[in-house]
C-alpha cells in the first residue's frame, strides 16, 4: 500500500523522478485548461443563452458572493486564483473515480506548492490594494514587538494550510485501499462516496481560508475621524 502518489515512479534517470504526482498533477491541470476553453468557446452576450451558460453563470456567481461574504467586495479581483484553487482541489478529488488514478493532493510537495500560491498571494493582494508601506505596517501593529508573531503566523498558517489538505486526502485514501483489502467490495464504494464528498469539502475550505487571508492583508484600516472643534 503506497502511502503517497510519490512512490510511484514511471520514469528514473540518476537524481530525476518522473512520479505519479507530477503526472497527474500536470494531467489534471490540462483538463482544467482543456476543459475550461471548451465550456466558454460558445458563450454569448446577448439575451437568448444555453441552459448550460446559465449553469455556469449561476455557479460563478455563487463563487463569487461567498467570496464578497469574506469580506473581499470586488470579488472578481480575486476570482481567477481563488476560483482555480477550489477547481484544483475539487478535480483532483472528483478524479479519484477513475481505475489507477491517484489524487496529486495526496503528496505532501503538491499541498505545500497550494499553500506556497497562498503564502505569495497574500501580500501580493495586499501590496497591491494598501501600498508596500501600509502593509508593511501592518506587520508591527499594534506595536513593534508583534513583528516576530506576525512573521511566525505567516509561515505557520501556510503550513497548517498544507498538512492539513495534505492529512486528509491521504487519510481518505488510505481507508479505501484497507477496505478493499478486508471487507466486501460495496462497503469500499459507499467510502469512495463519501471520500468525494471530502474531498469537496476540503476545496471548499481551502479556497475560503485562501480568501479570509487574503481578505485580512487587503483590508484597509480607516483613519479615526478627528473630533470637531467647538466654536
Amino acid at each position: 500500500m503506497r502511502l503517497s502518489p510519490d512512490e510511484m515512479i514511471f520514469w528514473q534517470h540518476g537524481f530525476f523522478k518522473l512520479n505519479a504526482t507530477i503526472v497527474f498533477t500536470w494531467g489534471l491541470m490540462l483538463v482544467l485548461v482543456v476543459g475550461s476553453k471548451l465550456i466558454t468557446r460558445k458563450l454569448s452576450t446577448g439575451l437568448k443563452r444555453s441552459r448550460w451558460q446559465n449553469l455556469l453563470e449561476i455557479v460563478v456567481l455563487g463563487i463569487e458572493k461567498q467570496i464578497e461574504e469574506v469580506g473581499l467586495n470586488q470579488s472578481q479581483k480575486y476570482l481567477d486564483f481563488l476560483g482555480t484553487l477550489f477547481l484544483f482541489v475539487a478535480a483532483a478529488s472528483l478524479c479519484t473515480v477513475i481505475p489507477g488514478y491517484e489524487p496529486p493532493t495526496g503528496s505532501l510537495s503538491t499541498t505545500a506548492a497550494l499553500a506556497m500560491c497562498v503564502f505569495v498571494a497574500v501580500p501580493f493582494f495586499g501590496i497591491k490594494e494598501q501600498g508596500v508601506g501600509s502593509y508593511l505596517k501592518s506587520y508591527v501593529k499594534p506595536t513593534f514587538i508583534m513583528l516576530p508573531f506576525n512573521i511566525i503566523s505567516e509561515l505557520s498558517r501556510t503550513l497548517a494550510l498544507a498538512v492539513r489538505l495534505f492529512g486528509n486526502m491521504m487519510s481518505g485514501a488510505m481507508i479505501i485501499s484497507i477496505l478493499l483489502t478486508i471487507t466486501p467490495f460495496i462497503f469500499p464504494i459507499i467510502m469512495t462516496a463519501l471520500g468525494l464528498l471530502t474531498g469537496m469539502v476540503q476545496a471548499y475550505i481551502f479556497s475560503i481560508l485562501a480568501a479570509v487571508y487574503i481578505a485580512a492583508a487587503t483590508r484597509v484600516r480607516e483613519p479615526k475621524p478627528k473630533p470637531e472643534r467647538k466654536t
